[in-house]
Parts: structure tokens; sequence; C-alpha cells
């Protein structure tokens, strides 16, 4: 449990910020009634709205998440499965970093390490291919979303199988009220905050 490790909330007044939200579509009652389901995509049809997303990311890594660590670079962004696929590769391309997948159990070829997590409606296995990341790595994990934070703790415990430890985990909406962050054994940010 990780409840002492700082929780870096939205920078929701932020005029960046304001913009992305008033991207995302809403859908009420998905997947299941009584859930908003804040909708991402938008944000990717729109180049500007795409490029201020990463801009915004990047300015958060290079002035809090790499001065709290005291180190100079990320050397491996993680992206969980599926949107952290969408999100991971381009802020590892501007990061100079590797990009690691973790994928559902079955997806990747290969010998896999493997972590399993709770969901909503049951378990899962998340898997990463063995030694994709080296021993004392500086890691970041990505994904779209933080809600019961399962799938996000699943992801730093493949990344201590790798003898590795995620620095920070980052999203574009963040669910505090689930206390999933509470969860992670490292900071998590987020940058819109879901009702």
């Amino acid at each position: 449990m990780a409840t002492s490790l700082a929780v870096i909330t939205s920078d929701k007044d932020k005029a960046d910020v304001v913009y992305l939200r008033s991207l995302l579509g809403e859908h009420p009652d998905f997947p299941k009634p009584g859930i908003v389901f804040l909708d991402i995509f938008p944000i990717f049809r729109s180049p500007l709205a795409l490029e201020t997303l990463f801009t915004h990311l990047m300015h958060h890594i290079t002035t809090v998440t790499l001065p709290q660590n005291k180190i100079s670079k990320i050397d491996v962004v993680v992206g969980l499965d599926a949107r952290g696929f969408l999100l991971g590769p381009p802020l590892a391309l501007r990061l100079h970093a590797a990009f690691v997948p973790i994928r559902k159990k079955g997806k990747l070829p290969g010998k896999c390490v493997q972590a399993e997590y709770e969901k909503e409606y049951g378990k899962d296995i998340f898997e990463m291919q063995a030694n994709s990341i080296l021993p004392s790595q500086n890691v970041i994990v990505i994904d779209d979303l933080i809600a019961t934070g399962g799938s996000a703790k699943a992801a730093g415990e493949l990344i201590k199988l790798q003898s590795s430890k995620a620095l920070e985990y980052l999203f574009i909406v963040g669910l505090p009220f689930l206390k999933g962050a509470e969860k992670l054994d490292a900071p998590a940010y987020w940058m819109v905050e879901g009702d």
C-alpha cells in the first residue's frame, strides 16, 4: 500500500487542460448504467489537441517527474493495453526513450512475466516480455484513465519483476474518489478529474 506517496493531481485550471477537457466526449450509462464514460478519442481527431496533450505531458515530466526523482532522463515508457499504446510511443519518441507494451495474457510472443489484477467485473492477467526493461532503468507508465488502480498496480508489479521501478504513473483522466492512486508504488498524475 502506497498511501504515503504523493498523488499529483490535475492542473485543471490551466488553459491547455481546460481545452482538452472540453474535447472529451461524455457517454452516460456506458459501459453500464450509472457510469459516465469520458472518451479521449476526440482529442486524437484534432492535431492541435494532440500536440497540446503531448506538450502538457512533456512539460510535466521535465518540470516535475525528472526533478523530483533527481534524474535527467526517462529510459522507458510503459503503455498499458490498449489506450496506453496510443499514448506511449509518441511520448517515448519525444523523451528519446524505449517503449514497452503491457498486454493482456496470451497476446505477446516469447517469454513473458505476469501479474494478476482485479477489474470491476473479475480478474485478468497482464503480461510483459521478459527482459524488456533493464535493471534500474528510469520507467514511467502511461494510460488513459486511472479508476480503481488495478491495472496500473499490475504494471508496477511487472516492472519490479524486471528489477526496476516505476517513477510515476501518468493518465489523462483520474477518478480520485475511487482511490486507485493509493494502490500504486509511485506518484500518480492525471490532467482531468472525472466525477
